[in-house]
């Protein structure tokens, strides 16, 4: 064959090649806007493939692909809720987006309340979901995740923006707190320090189920916080983001200037997926108001913290799913500076002087979760079982005590290790019901000894198996019917030991040591629960419920104070609370509404109460009614304004004299003061958001004051105050993002809630004066 013909045939097979391919190409074009604005800088994808598209200035897009038969595309943006269209491939197509702006209301699907994936509208109890673009608002004005919390969630007390949550309670009672499902809190020893455990920038959301609930046990007697991790979302094999941030004080930016970086990977190849994240944050001093230091005693000024966070997954088929995940949280207080008390009669406030701080840093030394997961989908029947194994351990230090034990200093830190095992089935019956059921099992080892090694709370190893069994019905289509049951075994072993002498500040003995026989303490406990949502009418959606919660006594507080000579004499019955709640949801377009009223009663108490001969805090048994409403309310006034609000009350007394007559209230490390929330969300441009925060505590006033002029521990009256938070963020580029937040914007001057009703000197200190936080985060 000639040349020029061996030419003429390649030329050929060429174009007829060109021809086919052009047959086999499909060419997407489109707009993508929110409302009648355009959106510049979204992603449109093809799924499967690592092709995307980006919008320009007027919105458009063109994306092509030779896919063939069904294409699913997606269209995102950062701000704005994903969408997903399914069109056939071939030839030119056109395709148009309207994007609706990503608000703050409650999430669809909630995980925590009954263990499994459940629409929020099936929930007959009350519930609050932060999700992911709820915790970036907040953390592009504070990491806190106490304050985080306590600005968005009704019910929950005030932060008393330290390292420790002591009274931050859940409709006044204890909170079980938990990261995908792994509990961080310790009963046994409740140093009230597990609100931080993780860093918000690895959360997908939070999950927040309120009053006693019977499916989860042990702890959870005022309900549940369940952090949730992130899982990768994206096709591509590598994606991620670097953030970097700088924080400082508006009121006195000397020493006050600290920063924050954090990079993110994800990704996903084939089965197998991944997210990998670490954080580093140094903190500055802190400044009230006036721009003098804030009292060092567990301030979250001059702090390092970081997380190191890692989740592998793999899923062999669509039937099931196996996942590794490792969580690392380390916070430590390292002050330049010694504490000066502060004065609740002169109203002086704790502060500090430069000096060397006492003993080792405050925070928390380490928090290790190491989770593995599997999830299986129809098996026989087509029931479907969740199962995981777990390991945590944590180390909390706190504040040195000046001459408290053994007429000399003593600092303690808590140590708690945690191994588990839980599996859950959950088979259909009939199309119209579920059940579900399986068994918890745990060993928690706690102690809280003196950080040079002398036993101040001996080892408490407890061993707890908990089976259950909850059942779900629809009838009629909207009448949705819950109930379970729980029961738990606990058996608590501790050894002989000796207490230690406790002396006041001049030396003088207040309990002396002696020895005490150890043994066994064992618990069992069968708890219910009972709910009814009617779904028929939007307007007006009602439920109620009835939930039993169980938590043991804190024993270690009960054996370090022991005033008897054995562990059987001591009084550590566990606490059952009885929870009854009543509410409803309103929906209506743009507009929605939710109401709840509650009930909770313990037979025994677990309010700590002051006694004046010993000059000690000791656990009351007294019977025990709390009582409050929340109320909610969201609105999308227009496609870029939102506005948001909540108000919660709550109050509580026991019954002293055991004659169903409840007339002592409960103090203020129990019952929070009435608070109120909101927000603004405006979106002046598609790349523009600016947010305003309020947080308003009331005045909670109900102690008689000590010829003193002080008022008995914890009964301190909390006066009222305002709080405003300003956010901002604008999209630079597509991959680009420029946040400010700026900090009690209007430098009120103020004592947190928790300083005026603890009174104690060393923690009688101001709340944060105005400060900012500057960010950028670059995506790919």
């Amino acid at each position: 064959m000639s040349t020029s013909t061996n030419l003429f045939v390649a030329i050929l097979f060429s174009c007829l090649f060109s021809l086919v391919a052009s047959a086999q190409q499909t060419v997407i074009k489109g707009v993508v806007r929110s409302g009648r604005e355009p959106l510049r800088y979204a992603t449109v994808q093809i799924k499967g493939s690592v092709a995307a598209a980006y919008t320009d200035k007027d919105g458009k897009y063109t994306i092509e692909t030779s896919q063939s038969g069904v294409v699913v595309l997606t269209a995102s943006l950062i701000g704005y809720d994903t969408q997903s269209k399914t069109l056939q491939a071939g030839g030119e197509q056109t395709v148009d987006w309207l994007l609706t702006p990503a608000s703050r209301e409650l999430g669809e699907v909630v995980v925590s309340a009954s263990r499994k994936p459940e629409m929020l509208d099936n929930i007959p109890s009350s519930v609050t979901v932060l999700s992911r673009k709820t915790l970036e608002d907040n953390m592009a004005v504070t990491t806190d995740i106490t304050q985080i919390l306590a600005n968005e969630v009704p019910g929950l007390a005030p932060s008393a923006q330290t390292n420790s949550n002591v009274g931050q309670s859940l409709r006044g009672r204890s909170v079980l707190i938990m990261i995908d499902g792994i509990p961080q809190s310790t009963p046994l020893r409740n140093g009230e320090v597990d609100l931080r455990s993780i860093d918000p920038a690895v959360l997908e959301h939070i999950d927040v189920i309120k009053g006693a609930t019977a499916i989860y046990g042990n702890g959870a007697a005022g309900g549940l916080i369940n952090y949730i991790t992130l899982t990768p979302r994206d096709e591509k094999a590598i994606g991620g983001k670097t953030s970097l941030n700088m924080t400082g004080s508006l009121a006195g930016l000397k020493n006050s200037v600290g920063g924050r970086i954090g990079q993110l990977l994800h990704g996903k190849s084939g089965k197998f997926d991944y997210v990998v994240n670490g954080v580093y944050e140094s903190t500055g001093e802190w400044k009230d108001a006036k721009g003098k230091l804030v009292g060092p005693n567990y301030s979250l000024g001059e702090t390092d913290s970081y997380n190191a966070f890692v989740k592998l997954g793999y899923t062999p088929n669509r039937r099931h799913r196996i996942q590794l995940m490792y969580n690392l949280y380390s916070s430590l207080q390292n002050s330049n500076y010694t504490l000066v008390n502060g004065d609740y009669l002169t109203g002086k406030p704790a502060t500090g002087v430069l000096g060397k701080q006492a003993g080792s840093p405050t925070g928390i030394n380490g928090n290790h979760n190491l989770q593995l997961s599997w999830h299986a989908d129809s098996l026989i029947g087509g029931t479907s079982l969740q199962a995981d194994a777990y390991y945590e351990s944590r180390d909390d230090i706190f504040y040195v005590s000046l001459g408290r034990f053994e007429g000399g200093d003593g600092q303690s830190h808590t140590l708690s290790k945690k191994k588990g095992f839980r599996f859950m089935f959950n088979s259909p019956i009939t199309s119209k019901g579920s059940l579900s059921y399986g068994a918890d099992l745990v060993n928690d080892i706690t102690s809280q000894p003196l950080v040079d090694g002398r036993i101040w709370v001996p080892e408490m190893n407890m061993f707890n198996i908990a089976p259950f069994a909850e059942t779900q019905w629809t009838f009629m289509d909207d009448l949705i019917v819950k109930g379970g049951i729980r029961v738990e075994n606990v058996k608590i072993g501790v050894n002989d030991y000796t207490t230690l002498r406790i002396t006041n500040a001049s030396g003088a003995t207040i309990t002396p040591s002696f020895a005490v026989k150890g043994g066994d303490l064992n618990y069992t406990a069968t708890l219910f629960n009972v709910g009814i949502r009617y779904n028929r009418l939007p307007l007006f959606s009602p439920y109620i419920s009835f939930s039993q919660g169980f938590s043991v006594s804190d024993i270690g507080l009960a054996l370090r104070d022991a005033k008897v000579n054995d562990l059987k004499k001591i009084n550590t019955e566990a606490v059952q609370v009885n929870n009854y709640e009543l509410g409803f949801v309103s929906k209506m377009q743009r507009f929605r509404f939710e109401l709840t009223g509650f009930v909770s009663t313990s037979r025994l108490g677990a309010e700590m109460v002051y006694d004046t001969k010993t000059d000690l805090f000791v656990v009351s048994r007294t019977p025990e009614r709390i009582y409050g409403f929340e109320a909610a309310v969201q609105y999308r006034l227009l496609s870029n304004l939102d506005l948001n609000a909540t108000f919660s009350y709550a109050e509580g007394k026991s019954d002293t004299g055991r004659v169903n007559r409840y007339d002592v209230y409960l103090n203020n490390r129990r019952i929070a003061a009435p608070k109120i929330g909101g927000s603004i969300s405006y979106r002046p441009l598609n790349t523009l958001e600016v947010q305003l925060h309020y947080t308003g505590i009331m005045k909670r006033d109900r102690f008689e004051k000590l010829p003193s002029g002080l008022y008995k521990g914890y009964e301190g009256i909390v006066k009222p105050y305002h709080l405003f938070n300003l956010n901002a963020s604008y999209r630079v580029t597509r991959s680009t993002l420029l946040t400010l937040g700026v900090e009690n914007l209007f430098n009120t001057d103020y004592f947190p809630a928790r300083s005026q009703w603890f009174m104690i000197p060393g923690f009688y200190a101001k709340g944060k004066g105005a400060a900012f936080n500057i960010g950028i985060s670059v995506s790919y």
